[in-house]
């Protein structure tokens, strides 16, 4: 018989940047290991240094980094930890991209224009990653930017049932904020068996997160709303959303979103919203500054943490969210 046969069993280990390293470490616990300890630095001129400090010839290989403010630098960093992994002999490197940087920028409205969700793709692909996990897509086109397997994760299960078990359901309407949203919205609207409305909104394409008008299409009058989204930025669209319902008679309204950006004047907006309640998952760290009575964070840890699982041992990502695409 040629060749050598070993008996060696399969390796994970999972790595965390230092964007959002307390999502990563409950990850970990969820799978009962710990994060592979590293040393990452900037040098003074900007520049940043990652070593791990654990051997990593041979295993599958989790990299994790929410790309939060400063945005730039922690994809930059997680590039630079996916090329470290591939010189160290990783067996496989995935990408765990809890929130995808410049995932807005998937197509061209006007000329002249960058697709840089797709450049980002492109990046994680020439650093070493040969597969990419992600929560939440800002539009399920992105799985096709990237040349391997995607596993598009959803945090819908987690947000729906926690919104169906605090309210009566014979009293939600589920509203999509704009018509992106409307898939989505129908899911939840399935799941939790209440009616649909939408709001028709005419965005300034000059301007970034400005809206010009907003009209709620459906009978929202006397009900609780819940306006469904996949991020909140700045909450200027979403608090001018939450308005329009309040003025069509909605006795309240809640906000549910993957992820919470909460950029510039977010902390403000939510403050002086008419907003009862706005829950979003932990993909990205709360800014410190924005610690509101009525803000609810649920911990997608879990879900991740099972599709790591899944991955590692060749099972199925796809059956975690049975009835979600």
């Amino acid at each position: 018989m040629s060749g050598i046969t070993t008996s060696g069993e399969k390796k994970l280990k999972l790595f965390s940047g230092r964007a959002h390293p307390e999502l990563a470490k409950e990850v970990a616990a969820s799978l009962g290991t710990e994060l592979v300890p590293t040393k990452a630095l900037d040098f003074a001129n900007g520049e940043i240094y990652v070593r791990f400090l654990d051997s990593a010839r041979g295993a599958d290989c989790f990299v994790m980094q929410s790309h939060t403010a400063p945005i730039n630098q922690w994809i930059m960093e997680q590039l630079i930890m996916i090329d470290a992994l591939k010189r160290a002999s990783a067996r496989s490197i995935t990408a765990i991209l809890p929130f995808y940087g410049y995932a807005r920028q998937d197509k061209k409205h006007l000329g002249r224009e960058p697709i840089s969700a797709r450049l980002v793709a492109d990046l994680l692909a020439a650093a070493g990653a040969d597969r990419i996990m992600a929560v939440d897509l800002h539009t399920a086109q992105i799985q096709g930017f990237f040349s391997g397997p995607v596993d598009h994760l959803f945090a819908l299960p987690l947000l729906a049932d926690y919104v169906g078990e605090k309210v009566d359901r014979s009293k939600l309407t589920i509203v999509s904020p704009d018509a992106g949203r409307v898939k989505v919205a129908d899911q939840w609207s399935d799941r939790l068996g209440a009616p649909l409305a939408i709001i028709h909104k005419r965005r300034d394409m000059t301007q970034a997160n400005t809206i010009l008008s907003a009209e709620v299409v459906g009978d929202v009058k006397g009900r609780v709303c819940v306006l469904v989204d996949d991020m909140i930025d700045t909450a200027g669209t979403i608090c001018a959303a939450a308005d329009a319902l309040f003025e069509n008679g909605a006795a309240d309204v809640i906000v549910a979103a993957t992820h919470g950006v909460l950029s510039g004047p977010a902390a403000d907006r939510l403050k002086n919203s008419r907003v009862s309640e706005f829950v979003f998952t932990n993909t990205l760290p709360t800014p410190g500054e924005i610690q509101l009575d009525k803000i609810t964070t649920l911990s997608i840890a879990p879900s991740i943490a099972a599709a790591i699982r899944e991955v590692f041992e060749d099972g199925s990502v796809t059956s975690l969210f049975e009835g979600v695409h």
